[in-house]
């Protein structure tokens, strides 16, 4: 069988920062790899959750075509799919949603058993150390591309 292509990118090789992972037509797939793969550290789901909703409202409040913002099986990072991305602008927009994130005080979008699966499952303290500390990490890439 034919692998996808997220299989194919080494992960020995990927660290922390904002990757182009596929462009199909008029979609932009961006990884947004909150931690180094395989290095023992991954994100608790918890936190995972609390980001996914933090930030998929954050995002989809810009002026960008989100199609998809969701998180990775590995509990390393996050897919963003966006319609006609200008990538700069899109970098931008993350930074903005991550700051967002990391001083946000309050009821976290949807956690309600109305509006989310696992409303209890949300750590919002942890949800604003990683948004900072991946902020950081992708204030100082200098491309879109996987390494190595």
């Amino acid at each position: 069988m034919k692998k996808i292509t997220s299989f194919t990118v080494d992960h020995t090789k990927i660290v922390p920062g904002m990757y182009i992972s596929r462009v199909d037509r008029d979609v932009t797939t961006y990884d947004l790899r909150f931690c180094t793969p395989n290095d023992g550290h991954a994100l608790e789901p918890a936190v995972m959750h609390t980001i996914e909703h933090l930030f998929a409202t954050y995002i989809r409040n810009t002026d960008l075509t989100v199609l998809y913002f969701g998180p990775m099986g590995c509990l390393t990072g996050f897919y963003l799919l966006v319609r006609n991305a200008d990538n700069q602008k899109v970098w931008e927009k993350v930074c903005y949603v991550l700051e967002q994130i990391s001083t946000f005080e309050g009821e976290i979008f949807g956690a309600s058993a109305v509006e989310c699966g696992n409303w209890k499952l949300h750590n919002l303290e942890g949800a604003k150390k990683a948004a900072r500390e991946y902020l950081a990490a992708i204030k100082t890439m200098p491309s879109f591309s996987y390494p190595g």
